[in-house]
């Protein structure tokens, strides 16, 4: 198979997924990560998923937390003005969303929570994550795997105000 729709062989003619990510930060600033159970080594992130045909991202970011924490109780408090793409590391290719991608392109999200802890239910959809807690944004990298630490960096950089905010007003 050639051209720009599944070329497995050679992952720069494979195309991006599209794809939202939610920055979900709490009345003191920290960001909402889980671990992920898909992964043999201990992996966190922020959630994250595809853009369903014809979704506008606004929509897919608040129906993603929803299927993943199993909360949409939030407000959107920003949106990065770019799409953040990644490559998949060599031995994820062909293996992660059946071969079709080379890696994701995002655009994410800074949303705050409004509801309370005991909203969050990882069970509610199908699990991604099976523990989950509130990190400070200057820590993200720390949990994440390699390949998305530049993500991890831009989005830091470009929410950090926001999340600054949130920690002075305990809003």
């Amino acid at each position: 198979m050639t051209g720009t729709s599944g070329d497995k062989t050679n992952p720069e003619l494979l195309p991006y997924r599209p794809c939202v990510g939610a920055m979900l930060l709490n009345r003191q600033g920290s960001v909402f990560v889980g671990r992920r159970i898909d992964q043999t080594a201990e992996s966190w992130q922020m959630p994250q998923g595809g853009i369903d045909p014809g979704e506008a991202p606004e929509i897919a970011v608040l129906r993603e937390l929803k299927e993943e924490i199993g909360t949409n109780n939030a407000e959107i408090l920003a949106v990065h003005p770019d799409w953040i793409t990644y490559d998949l590391p060599p031995h994820l290719l062909g293996r992660v969303w059946k071969g079709r991608y080379r890696g994701q392109s995002q655009k994410w999200f800074a949303l705050r929570f409004l509801g309370e802890e005991s909203e969050i239910d990882l069970s509610a959809h199908h699990p991604e994550f099976d523990a989950w807690r509130w990190v400070e944004i200057d820590d993200l990298t720390r949990f994440v795997v390699p390949f998305k630490r530049d993500v991890y960096q831009q989005i830091i950089a470009a929410f950090r105000p926001l999340a600054r905010s949130l920690a002075a007003s305990g809003a």
